[in-house]
């Protein structure tokens, strides 16, 4: 059986809430407990590098992909398995998406919001079934989700697109998620 390959959306920020960060460092350890290999943005800065550390720390297979202009910005040096150098930011989304069997977004802003509609939107218009997971830490994605609800309330998405993604609470879930979704 081939490397199973986990796409990570998150922060590059740590954010206030510190039961983010401990979930992006129990996201790390779980992926590598699995023998997962972890997709990120390669960079060592906020929940981003939380979960990227901790994955490292455990010995999991870590693929590091980053747009040019922010390798200045984010990198320092991780030792990563494997690092890929893109020219923007839309060709990362699409070389971690490609590299990986599953995606999880964990709690971020306007950067994980654009991944997580990005992927949402190919899997409603059929380009892909990859499973498509948002940990839902401490509620964080409650927002989100009452938003989805009122777009599908008023008529522009059908209730079809929630099939399409699936709200967990903890690490626990997302690893039991995955595992059902990776078999």
């Amino acid at each position: 059986m081939s490397l199973r390959s986990v796409c990570i959306f998150c922060g590059s920020r740590p954010g206030r809430n510190p039961a983010h960060a401990l979930a992006a460092r129990a996201t790390g350890e779980m992926l590598a407990r699995n023998g997962w290999r972890l997709v990120f943005g390669a960079g060592d800065v906020g929940l981003m590098g939380a979960v990227a550390e901790a994955a490292q720390a455990a010995g999991a297979d870590r693929l590091g992909v980053i747009p040019v202009h922010l390798l200045g910005r984010e990198r320092t040096g991780r030792d990563l398995s494997r690092l890929v150098v893109t020219e923007d930011m839309h060709e990362r989304k699409k070389v971690m998406f490609m590299n990986s069997d599953a995606v999880v977004v964990l709690p971020g802003g306007a950067g994980s919001l654009d991944e997580f509609f990005e992927v949402l939107t190919w899997a409603q218009i059929g380009l892909h079934g990859k499973p498509i997971l948002l940990l839902d830490v401490a509620g964080y994605w409650q927002p989100l989700v009452g938003l989805i609800d009122h777009v599908i309330a008023e008529g522009f998405a059908d209730v079809s697109l929630k099939r399409h993604f699936r709200v967990v609470p903890d690490v626990a879930a997302l690893e039991a998620a995955l595992a059902e979704a990776l078999r």
